[in-house]
C-alpha cells in the first residue's frame, strides 16, 4: 500500500466517490508505465486490478487520473493465487 501525500490526496478529495469509501484512478508514472484500475481508500493505494503487489513509489508518480472503472475486487481476489494460500 502506498499512503499518497496532500500533493495529490488534496486533488483527489475534490473529486467523487467511485464507490463508498473509495475511488478508481489510473497512475501514471514519470516513465511512461500507466497502471488502470487502482484503487485508492482514503488517500491510500491498497490495490491494482490484476497485479498482486503495487510496483511503484509515490516519487514516480507524474499524473492521478480518476477513472471511476469498477471491478468486483472480492471476486478478483477469491481468484488470485494468494486467496488460495488462505
Amino acid at each position: 500500500m502506498i499512503t499518497l501525500s496532500a500533493k495529490w490526496t488534496s486533488e483527489l478529495v475534490n473529486q467523487p466517490e467511485t464507490g463508498m469509501g473509495y475511488q478508481v484512478v489510473s497512475v501514471i508514472l514519470q516513465d511512461g508505465r500507466r497502471f488502470d484500475q487502482t484503487a485508492v481508500v482514503e488517500g491510500i493505494i491498497t490495490e491494482i486490478r490484476g497485479l498482486d503487489e503495487i510496483p511503484f513509489t509515490e516519487d514516480q508518480i507524474a499524473q492521478i487520473i480518476l477513472t471511476h472503472d469498477k471491478w468486483d475486487f472480492n471476486a478478483a481476489r477469491s481468484r488470485s493465487p494468494k486467496a488460495a494460500e488462505r
